[in-house]
């Protein structure tokens, strides 16, 4: 899984998911990408399942670049625990996404299997999302 080597501090507020993203919202490597249309938080496990979807449907074919990292960390209380007595542990790490980012990106392969890899990468993920190619985005078309 995907997570910080170390981080300055072990909690965090929840912060609010306002406004699209201001940074990596264009393609930087690839011909093909995955852009996020709501926002929400994605974990490293489906980070994680998103690149073994798009890799075993490419055959390991072709360059696949992650654009995102989850270095927010979330804290539960274990379950059936009495209210206060502070904040809970740290149980998994997300990745804050905002609507426009580019997710992956993809290159080395054909139109039909980049788009069919990116959808599928797309169903693992728990918000919307759509596939642009550069062209698209050159034409100024977000």
């Amino acid at each position: 899984m995907l997570m910080p080597k170390r981080v300055k501090y072990r909690k965090q507020f929840r912060a609010r998911l306002t406004g699209t993203a201001q940074r990596g919202n264009t393609l930087a490597y690839g011909e093909y990408g995955l852009v996020a249309t709501e926002p929400g938080w994605i974990k490293s496990n489906q980070i994680e399942a998103s690149r073994v979807a798009m890799t075993r449907y490419v055959r390991r074919g072709g360059k696949i670049w992650i654009k995102i990292f989850p270095d927010k960390p979330i804290t539960r209380h274990p379950a059936e625990a009495r209210m206060g007595s502070g904040k809970g542990a740290v149980e998994f790490w997300v990745a804050v996404v905002k609507p426009g980012r580019v997710l992956f990106e993809i290159a080395g392969v054909n139109e039909e299997t980049a788009k069919e890899a990116l959808r599928l990468a797309g169903t693992k993920l728990p918000i919307k999302t759509k596939i642009v190619s550069k062209a698209d985005l050159e034409g100024g078309a977000k």
